[in-house]
Formats: structure tokens, sequence, C-alpha cells
């Protein structure tokens, strides 16, 4: 599979019609104000256009495509992959959904440094999350590990509405009381624990009915 980096007319770039990933209007904005404002991008993944001759079908990049063109680029810098059919569809499967997660003590600590030079509100304007989440990410205290604890702790991290909130608040609230644990943190992952195994063992008692 060659790699070569090429640059191509944008009106040489043809859509894939079976490209299953779709991004919202407020992330396409973000994305053309990150291009705007860095002058860089992950160059396309294209191939040569089994339906139209001297074009090129896009497998990944159809959004950044979309976002050069609203700058006004004539061009995009493209990798060129000579791939057949089975090929192509096994990475429009996967491509954009093949990936790993954040460490969220890493990640807080980028949105901390992020945040010095930048308002919440600039932020939000190139990064997925929204101004009051990162406030809320920027805001959030890593719990330190126990001395006892011989795994590492494992973060999670919710944004919930306010009815939602209110719901789980009151949920913990009742689970942490039969809790012997110390920590706040720690009583609050272990009700949140004892909840959901109550919700499984409450499925496994009462499975959903087939239609």
């Amino acid at each position: 599979m060659a790699s070569v980096i090429q640059s191509i007319p944008l009106d040489k770039l043809v859509a894939h019609p079976d490209n299953p990933n779709r991004m919202s209007k407020a992330n396409i904005a973000k994305l053309v104000r990150n291009i705007e404002q860095t002058g860089r991008y992950e160059p396309l993944i294209v191939r040569p256009c089994p339906t139209s001759s001297g074009c090129f079908q896009i497998i990944n990049g159809e959004h950044r495509c979309k976002a050069l063109a609203k700058l006004g680029y004539k061009t995009a810098d493209c990798m060129v992959w000579d791939i057949d059919d089975e090929q192509t569809d096994v990475l429009l499967a996967t491509l954009n959904r093949l990936g790993g997660s954040d460490e969220l003590g890493k990640k807080l600590e980028l949105l901390k440094r992020l945040n010095k030079r930048m308002e919440s509100g600039e932020l939000a304007k190139l990064l997925p999350q929204t101004a009051k989440q990162i406030e809320r990410l920027t805001n959030l205290k890593m719990p330190s590990r126990p001395a006892e604890t011989k795994s590492f702790l494992n973060p999670m991290v919710f944004f919930v509405n306010d009815t939602q909130q209110e719901v789980i608040e009151k949920a913990l609230s009742t689970a942490q009381e039969a809790g012997d644990e110390k920590i706040k943190a720690a009583k609050r992952a272990a009700a949140l624990a004892h909840i959901a195994g109550e919700f499984l063992n409450q499925s496994k008692i009462n499975p959903p009915s087939a239609d």
C-alpha cells in the first residue's frame, strides 16, 4: 500500500457514497477554525476513483475536504492508497472508529495549559467540548490513590443535565448510607458500582420481553 502525499485539486476529490461517518455542523465549524488558525491538517486518505477517470475517492477526510473548500483552498494534501473495494470497505468501517481513549489526568493538564492561554469560550470554538464542559474539566480535582489500593483507579467523566444530576445525586446519596469507605470519592464510586450492580441483577430477573 503506497503512502505518497500528493497535492490534489479539490474538484478532483469525490466523496465515497457509503462513508458512514457524519459530523455535526458545530464540529465542522470547529474544524474550519482549527485549520484556519493553524494552517495545518491531517492529509486526506484517497484512492484512484473507480468510477471517474482522473479523480480520487475520499476514504478518510471528507469533512476536512469540506472545511478546506469553505476556507477557499484549491487543493488538499492527500495520501494516495492503491486499494480495492474490499479493503476500502474495511477502512471506511474502521478509520473513524478505531482509537484509544483519553487518560483523564493528562487530558486535564492539557486543557488547563490551553485554558491559561485562551478563555473557555474561545477554546470551545476549537475543541469538541463546550465552554461549560471545559470549565468543569479544568476545575475537576483528581482523587489521590489510596495507599492500600492495589490497582490503578479508572476515571469516568459524565456530563448530565440538571434533572439527570438531581436523580443521580439522590441515588448516590441513598446508596452511600450503607457504605463504610472513609473517602468521599471512594464512597461515591462504591455507590455507583452498587447501583449499576443492582440494575444488572434486576435485568437478569426481569429480562426485556421480545416483540
